[in-house]
């Protein structure tokens, strides 16, 4: 299980980041789990499958047991 753990006593919520288990600090924004998570644009998010525009990663708070996907464009043909 991948985390966000500090030294200080934070409360921790569960969240699925492309399937992945992530504990992060409660208040934590989609911005800060994408930088967490470590990953590089371009992507599209979507959390519990609603597309979040690139304007409100800032501002969108994740709660308990979120399911996030970050998905990269495929291209070819």
């Amino acid at each position: 299980m991948q985390s966000d753990l500090s030294s200080d006593s934070s409360p921790l919520i569960k969240v699925l980041i492309n399937h992945e288990p992530y504990n992060l600090k409660v208040g934590v924004t989609l911005a800060q789990a994408i930088q967490i998570c470590g990953v590089t644009p371009p992507f599209a998010a979507a959390v519990n499958l609603d597309f979040v525009p690139k304007s409100d990663y800032d501002s969108k708070v994740l709660f308990e047991n979120d399911s996030v996907e970050l998905i990269s464009p495929i291209t070819g043909g």
